[in-house]
C-alpha cells in the first residue's frame, strides 16, 4: 500500500510563490465550487484570507474538505495539488490579511462590507500531488 505524500516536495515548492491558486470547496448542493484565490505559504502549506460573507467560506465552515490547485502558469504541464481539510481561525485584527495584501499590493479591507469579518483558512494536507507531465 502506497502512503500518501503530505509534504510539498522541493521540486514544486517554487509554486508556493505563485500569484493565484484555484480553491475547490463543496457547496450546499453537494457540488464542487471553484474559486481563484490569493494565498501565502504558511507552516509548510498554504493559507488564505477569506471574508466571512463569501460562499466559499460558508462551504468550508460546513464541510472543511477542500483542494487547492496551483498551476505553473509558465509551464501548464506542471502543477501542485493539495487535498486536505481547512482549519479556520479569526483574523479580526487583519494581521494575516495585511500580509496577503502586501504580497498582492492591495488592502483587503476594500473587499469587505461593514459587518464582514476576515478569517484565516489553513489547508492541512492529507495528500499532496506534485505533477510534472513534461516527461
Amino acid at each position: 500500500m502506497e502512503l500518501a505524500m503530505t509534504e510539498i516536495p522541493a521540486s514544486h515548492r517554487d509554486l508556493l510563490q505563485s500569484s493565484v491558486a484555484t480553491l475547490a470547496t463543496i457547496g450546499p448542493d453537494d457540488r464542487p465550487q471553484l474559486t481563484e484565490v490569493w494565498f501565502l505559504e504558511d507552516e509548510g502549506s498554504v493559507a488564505i484570507s477569506l471574508n466571512t460573507s463569501r460562499q466559499k467560506t460558508k462551504n468550508l465552515t460546513d464541510r472543511p474538505q477542500c483542494s487547492l490547485l496551483i498551476l505553473d502558469l509558465a509551464t501548464p504541464q506542471r502543477y501542485l495539488e493539495i487535498r486536505g481539510d481547512a482549519e479556520i481561525s479569526p483574523d479580526d485584527d487583519y494581521v494575516f490579511a495585511d500580509m496577503v495584501g502586501r504580497k498582492y499590493g492591495v488592502d483587503l479591507r476594500v473587499h469587505d462590507g461593514p459587518s464582514d469579518r476576515r478569517v484565516i483558512v489553513r489547508i492541512r494536507p492529507h495528500r499532496v500531488n506534485a505533477v510534472d507531465m513534461r516527461g
